[in-house]
């Protein structure tokens, strides 16, 4: 299994409004391609104590390289644009892999 990593910062001013597009729009438009096998999100905390950082990991799990490939190849390109028109510098995203061994 594998799992595809987006870690999203959000400017504060926008935090409500793009989690809500997150959750109700992006997200279920991401697990309508029907590639991913399941999806889970977490708040990331990087100082435990004043726990103020606005980034949040979205998790979604493959099952194969294959999919994401096909992901990558048809879908993934509109999403990030979309994203980026909405809400532009004020979103940013890094992604990574993790691969259950």
């Amino acid at each position: 299994m594998i799992i595809y990593n987006v870690t999203v910062s959000i400017h504060p001013e926008i935090e409500k409004e793009a989690l809500v597009w997150f959750k109700e729009e992006h997200i279920p438009e991401v697990m309508s391609t029907n590639l991913f096998m399941k999806f889970e999100m977490y708040k990331v905390i990087e100082n435990p104590a004043d726990r103020s950082h606005n980034s949040y990991a979205f998790q979604y799990h493959l099952e194969s390289w294959k999919k994401f490939e096909e992901y990558q190849a048809r879908h993934a390109p509109a999403l990030k644009e979309k994203t980026e028109k909405k809400f532009g510098e004020n979103v940013l995203t890094f992604r990574t892999f993790l691969e259950k061994i």
